[in-house]
């Protein structure tokens, strides 16, 4: 692993357009990305199981990386997302923001982050503004009631849910 990497945890469940928006403008900022599918126990009623979560980011990211010349690693993790970070060797976490929402929560855990793993810098990277409205959450509740999520997601998660 040669370069700055970043660490860039979520659920991808599912991947949007929103989530793409920040991978592309994150492979900016570092030479390798780690793209960090998070394990929750917790979470009821998933749209895709963690392994096609993982697929789908397989079959994405090569091709950003190619056009943007950032290596991709695309890992899985439960517990403290600082020492997921660590044990990929990332010194940034990437967070996207929509809103004054997601500033406000987000601040929060930059500052137990913070005390728990000071070596670590968090960066916000504003969603652009034709992305700025996708939540993978109402993504996810309109694809479970039958409704088109076409405009919200890449084609391999709308491909992805046909075979499911």
């Amino acid at each position: 692993m040669n370069g700055l990497v970043g660490f860039y945890p979520g659920s991808f469940d599912p991947l949007t357009n929103g989530h793409l928006d920040v991978i592309e403008r994150a492979c900016k900022l570092v030479d390798t990305l780690v793209v960090a599918v998070g394990v929750s126990a917790t979470k009821k009623n998933p749209l895709f199981s963690h392994e096609n979560r993982i697929a789908i980011l397989e079959q994405v990211l090569p091709s950003i990386g190619l056009r943007t010349q950032t290596e991709f690693r695309i890992v899985d993790f439960s517990g403290l997302m600082v020492n997921a970070a660590r044990e990929n060797g990332a010194k940034l976490i990437i967070r996207g923001l929509r809103d004054t929402t997601d500033y406000n929560y987000e601040m929060q855990m930059v500052g137990m982050n913070a005390q728990m793993a000071p070596d670590l810098q968090t960066v916000f990277l504003p969603s652009s503004p034709p992305v700025r409205h996708i939540s993978a959450t109402l993504v996810r509740q309109i694809a479970e009631m039958g409704g088109d999520i076409s405009a919200f997601v890449p084609p391999i998660v709308l491909k992805a849910l046909k075979a499911s």
